[in-house]
């Protein structure tokens, strides 16, 4: 069994995901952060960079893993799904998913920051981060003229940029033109796994959609930035 400490955010997404899209059974525990549970002393010790998510695996002796991207490694390893044991295939993985865990969600967080969260609406910082994630967003549509998907075979190099890259109008960036990308997001949203994973521990629709919800999450979002 796997018990997941997590929050409704685009890493915390990447682990709910992948534990759908694997079929392995697993507790949710949800971690309020705007309350500062990731703060608490009982997540610490899961955690010392008090960041979501973090697992326990109860198979193995109450390991615990985290870092969004050591938890899919550690899952797909467990599973012997959605990560190649062979070197090249394994590397071809490994390489998108630092790709997205290097670029594309720092770049995108950035984002967020300048262009949702910070009082100041500093433009130039905006740009470079806006302009940043098109070029990242455009490396991928690039790959994906060439592949189905990111690593040749669907992985969970595709789950973690998916889980980023489908929140792009929330970081106000344009994928006007990526037509690749476009066939991979469309592609990506029918999977039922990955639907589920979305919804973990509750759904972030509302937010990326409704204008109301939206001002409520940057306000909340605003008072963190600043604790």
């Amino acid at each position: 069994m796997i018990e997941l400490y997590t929050a409704s955010t685009p890493n915390g997404h990447k682990a709910s995901c992948t534990l759908e899209e694997l079929g392995l059974a697993y507790n949710v525990h949800p971690i309020r952060l705007q309350e500062g549970d990731q703060k608490r002393e009982d997540f610490l010790a899961l955690n010392p960079n008090g960041r979501i998510p973090v697992i326990v695996d109860t198979d193995l002796d109450d390991l615990v893993v985290f870092e969004s991207g050591a938890i899919m490694i550690h899952l797909a390893e467990k599973t012997g799904r959605l990560l190649p044991t062979d070197t090249k295939g394994r590397t071809r993985v490994i390489q998108w998913l630092m790709f997205q865990m290097g670029g594309v969600g720092p770049m995108m967080g950035q984002a967020n920051v300048f262009f949702r969260y910070f009082p100041e609406k500093i433009q130039p910082a905006i740009d470079r981060y806006q302009h940043e994630c098109r070029r990242l967003f455009e490396v991928l549509d690039r790959r994906l003229g060439e592949s189905e998907w990111l690593a040749d075979d669907y992985s969970i190099a595709d789950i973690a940029n998916w889980c980023w890259v489908r929140t792009y109008k929330w970081s106000g960036v344009s994928r006007d033109g990526l037509e690749n990308l476009d066939r991979w997001l469309n592609v990506m949203k029918e999977k039922p796994g990955l639907q589920k994973g979305v919804q973990v521990p509750e759904s972030l629709d509302s937010v990326l959609e409704d204008d109301d919800a939206a001002k409520e999450f940057t306000d909340n979002a605003q008072k963190m930035l600043q604790t």
